[in-house]
């Protein structure tokens, strides 16, 4: 037997088991009795020639000839639907679904680029799937999204890569801190300092890294925060300092809540970049999307006033 004679309906009935675990929960997802379904997974694992599924204490789980087979049927499901797109496209029709991974960082401007890609484009629907660098690197990888608006690209997969605009990172401070006002600090008055960092799998947490470790000083670490918000409000609070997308306090700084102080060697400029899987063909709304990051994205970017010095 060969999977060359594996159907659609099969496909789906073993996805919708491996995700929920169940097969009585996929046949009432799918409009199919358990006995249905079953009957699928057992045809599927013949023509497979080994065991697609294994059950463990939360259900059925696949193995890993499972997983291959995940990924192909994940592959197939958006072949189909970007067939279906292209041929909307053909017939003149402005519609589809695209979906988009976003950083957690790029939250401050993406939206906006978005909405006013949607306003031209009113028919095309939009999902956003926002998380870390790591959530979004494995959002695209798994195929969940169309592409992702990120900073550094993965190196350990292959790609297609754009670039949006500059995308600066500082060092911020409450505006009462003593470095606050000062010109040109050397990175060595900042050893004694608490540095507020992000989570783990957080591209500005390996950029912190990166960057004291090239110092070669080693502050004080203060507590992990899940997101850019709370390290704002730490900082306002006094609770440390921390290394920052400039775009997500542009606001902070501009009211004088924050201070970005005027470090030798920062602002540390990095890009936005639209990231696809190299084996991702895009849809015409998606395509559509992509282009306009390209090419008007960074006319969204927030504007970070300079720093006050002495």
């Amino acid at each position: 037997m060969s999977l060359h004679h594996v159907t659609i309906r099969q496909l789906r009935g073993f996805e919708a088991t491996a995700r929920t675990g169940s097969v009585t929960a996929a046949g009432q997802e799918l409009g199919l009795t358990p006995s249905a379904v079953s009957l699928q997974l057992k045809q599927l694992e013949q023509l497979a020639g080994m065991p697609l599924l294994e059950r463990g204490a939360d259900g059925f789980r696949p193995t890993d000839a499972g997983r291959e087979l995940l990924h192909a049927a994940a592959l197939i499901e958006l072949a189909i639907a970007d067939c279906d797109e292209r041929l909307d496209a053909m017939r003149g029709i402005e519609r589809g679904t695209v979906r988009v991974g976003v950083v957690s960082t790029a939250k401050y401007f993406a939206p906006q680029a978005l909405a006013a890609f949607l306003k031209k484009h009113p028919t095309v629907e939009m999902q956003l799937i926002v998380g870390n660098r790591g959530e979004t690197i494995e959002a695209m990888a798994d195929l969940q999204a169309d592409f992702a608006v990120m900073g550094r690209p993965p190196r350990d997969i292959e790609v297609e890569q754009t670039i949006i605009g500059p995308h600066p990172h500082v060092i911020i401070a409450p505006p009462d801190h003593p470095l606050a006002g000062r010109r040109a600090i050397a990175m060595a008055a900042l050893a004694a300092e608490t540095f507020l960092v992000r989570e783990s799998g957080s591209g500005t947490r390996l950029l912190m890294e990166r960057l004291l470790e090239t110092a070669g000083i080693t502050p004080r670490k203060g507590a992990e925060m899940g997101s850019n918000e709370t390290i704002k409000q730490a900082v306002i609070a006094g609770l440390g300092i921390a290394l920052i997308s400039a775009h997500t306090v542009s606001t902070e700084v501009a009211d004088g809540r924050l201070a970005v102080l005027d470090v030798v060697g920062l602002p540390i400029i990095r890009q936005w970049y639209v990231v696809r899987l190299a084996e991702k063909r895009l849809s015409p709304a998606a395509q559509a999307l992509w282009d306009f990051l390209a090419g008007s994205g960074a006319g969204f970017l927030p504007q970070l006033e300079r720093p006050a010095t002495e």
